[in-house]
Order: C-alpha cells, then sequence, then structure tokens
C-alpha cells in the first residue's frame, strides 16, 4: 500500500451519525416552507453533501431561496441539531491509533468550520486533529473541493500524494480527486455502494474496523 502521511476525514457520516439533528434542522427548514416531512428517515440520503446544493437540487429551490433554507437550518441547528448526533463505535481508538503511529489528521467538513469545531470538542476528539477545516457561514466555500483546498493551503500540504480523503458520500471523493490524492470511501455512512463505486475511489472500506485495520 502506498505510503499516507496526512490523513483527511469527512465528519458527518464518517466519524460521526448525525442522523438525528440533521434530519430535524431539514424538516424544521422545509415546514417554513410549507413542506411538511412526516417520515424523517426519507431526509436521511440528503446527509453529507453541501446544504444549499440539496436544497437546491432536491426541491428545486433558487439559489437565494435555498440559502435562506440553509439560514432556517442553522437556526435549529446551532442550540439542538448539533448535539443529536453519536460518535461511530472505534472512532475514538481509530484516531488515537493514527495519533500514536504519527499520521497528520485533518477534519475537511462540509458543515460550517464553527460548528464542526463545537462537535468535535463535543466529543473529546479535537485533541487528535493538526487542523479542523469546514464550510464558510458566508458560502465562499461552497464545495468539498474548495474545502479541502482550504485544509491543504492552512495545513501547508504541499505534496497531495502523501494525503488521503476518508468520505462516505461522492462528494469526498470528487473533492479527493479534484485536488490530485487518494479517497477512501467507508460503506458504513450514508453514501450507497453505488454511488461510491462510480466515483472510483482507491480504496472502499465497510467498517470504521476495517480503517483500524487500513492504517495498522
Amino acid at each position: 500500500m502506498k505510503s499516507y502521511k496526512h490523513i483527511l476525514f469527512d465528519l458527518d457520516g464518517t466519524l460521526t451519525d448525525p442522523a438525528e439533528g440533521i434530519t430535524k434542522c431539514i424538516a424544521y427548514a422545509l415546514e417554513a416552507k410549507g413542506i411538511i416531512t412526516s417520515d424523517l428517515d426519507s431526509l436521511k440520503p440528503l446527509i453529507g453533501p453541501p446544504l444549499k446544493d440539496t436544497f437546491m437540487h432536491s426541491y428545486g429551490f433558487e439559489e437565494q431561496e435555498a440559502l435562506a433554507c440553509v439560514e432556517k437550518y442553522r437556526e435549529r441547528f446551532a442550540t439542538k441539531g448539533l448535539y443529536e448526533n453519536i460518535l461511530f463505535n472505534g472512532i475514538p481508538e481509530l484516531l488515537e491509533g493514527l495519533k500514536s503511529k504519527d499520521y497528520k489528521v485533518y477534519l475537511a467538513t462540509s458543515k460550517p468550520e464553527i460548528f464542526a469545531h463545537r462537535i468535535l470538542q463535543h466529543f473529546a476528539i479535537d485533541q487528535y486533529f493538526d487542523f479542523a477545516g469546514g464550510s464558510a457561514l458566508d458560502d465562499s466555500r461552497p464545495t468539498k473541493t474548495s474545502v479541502i483546498q482550504y485544509v491543504m493551503e492552512n495545513a501547508h500540504l504541499t505534496n497531495p500524494h502523501d494525503c488521503i480523503m476518508i468520505g462516505d458520500r461522492k462528494h469526498d471523493l470528487i473533492g479527493a480527486r479534484e485536488t490530485n490524492m487518494d479517497a477512501v470511501a467507508v460503506l458504513y455512512g450514508y453514501g450507497s455502494k453505488a454511488e461510491l463505486e462510480q466515483e472510483s475511489p482507491a480504496f472502499l472500506l465497510h467498517s470504521v474496523a476495517d480503517l483500524i485495520e487500513f492504517f495498522e
């Protein structure tokens, strides 16, 4: 296997299972537009991609309308949804093991950075990250590619071939490809096997235990 020095993680669906908080906040935002969601599970496929894109592509909203929905979403997320979230089993052990092996570990999430930092602190895993980057509240980092580029710039990662991106949705894999790094797709999150395989990740793993073994 190629030797990697820098490991970038997605957050939602990769480190944490945010289904309860995200689906409730999406439903809250949609309700403000007169759209009632009776089955929160039907919103789970929306977990992962940038929210503005989700509201535009899944509901046909114009950009400004979608941005207004994002603001409504954040209204609930900032106080409640943030904490309706659980770590996947084995994540603290995975991160501790990586640091003990002298890997550099980073977060690259489409979630606003201010919320991402609070989540890492809430679960007491912030200590494992050399840099944690996310999207911007002003929509200046609208894609996973732009988030990964932002992390690379701030962490001074000049050789993408030393880096690997780990995520559960196609956006993570596209972002990795567009920044010339390899990617691990994980199947325990919210992307289907078909979605992930279509982007041809370097590796496809089924569980957190597989990730732990991958880096041993």
